[in-house]
């Protein structure tokens, strides 16, 4: 197994924890309040539950519940720079935008997620986007780390601060990307770009896991056993870490800060590398 039950068990607890966190966040909050750029409040909350619900169709195996034509084909074509195309189109279809309806259906599509994947058990592998390989640890992983960095969305919004667990951030780091990758990320992190040729080598490691190699060949990411020489080594806080891969925090504060540091043999080849291996922003 690529889990340890304490992953198992932390990522099924943290889920339902940082969600209750969110729910008293939003309580009283004011729905039109700017979230970010282009959402609301309200479509930050409307953006989860589409979320939770397809991670739910996913352990069912059965299309989301969702009023959104087309939206299966759509979940196969896409790739980490489209994922901004689907989720507009999910907003745009689903118009419920009051937050004790949004909060009452993410808890209970939540609630629902947690059951059906504590019957299929850990291993249990979906197809996620862009024909990516996913187990249902990855997918909790995944829908943590969506409701950590969009709370601290609507948190920053009111005014206020929101923690994110480093322990639930190296979930998403060790279940989600790493086991992603080994097993297939399918047109996930396609591009219209030419394959850099060659390889480089990143060492990620955090207090929470053992380290790991990801190796970028001729344009394709594998996991590889720990490289005693890098390219680059990555040493990292993992909140400060996911917050960083999405856009929230920037890289030198992330160093300023000491949350992040890069060594290796060539560390200037970790932008070539994040090109690749990258996140939506």
């Amino acid at each position: 197994m690529s889990v340890t039950p304490n992953q198992w068990r932390r990522v099924r607890t943290s889920v339902p924890v940082v969600l209750g966190r969110l729910l008293d966040l939003v309580e009283d909050a004011p729905p039109d309040r700017a979230a970010t750029a282009h959402w609301t409040v309200a479509d930050t909350m409307a953006h989860l539950c589409g979320v939770a619900a397809m991670g739910l169709s996913l352990v069912r195996g059965a299309p989301p519940d969702l009023p959104v034509p087309g939206l299966l084909d759509l979940r196969r074509r896409t790739t980490v720079d489209t994922i901004s195309v689907m989720n507009a189109e999910v907003l745009r279809h689903f118009t419920e935008r009051r937050l004790p309806v949004l909060a009452d259906r993410l808890r209970a599509d939540v609630e629902e997620v947690l059951r059906a994947v504590g019957e299929t058990g850990p291993e249990h592998e979906v197809s996620w986007l862009g024909g990516a390989r996913l187990p249902v640890t990855g997918l909790l992983a995944h829908l943590l780390n969506e409701l950590n960095i969009h709370s601290w969305d609507i948190a920053r919004a009111l005014g206020r601060r929101w923690i994110v667990d480093p322990a639930d951030a190296a979930l998403f780091v060790d279940l989600f990307l790493v086991d992603m990758t080994r097993r297939s990320y399918g047109r996930l992190l396609d591009r219209d770009a030419p394959a850099r040729p060659g390889r480089i080598s990143v060492n990620f490691r955090h207090p929470f896991g053992p380290e790991v190699t990801l190796a970028l060949v001729d344009g394709r990411v594998s996991v590889e056993p720990p490289d005693p020489r890098p390219d680059v080594r990555l040493s990292f806080d993992p909140a400060t870490f996911t917050l960083m891969l999405f856009g929230r925090v920037h890289r030198v504060r992330a160093v300023l800060a000491r949350k992040l540091s890069v060594g290796g043999r060539r560390p200037w080849l970790l932008p070539v590398f994040l090109r690749t291996m990258r996140m939506p922003s």
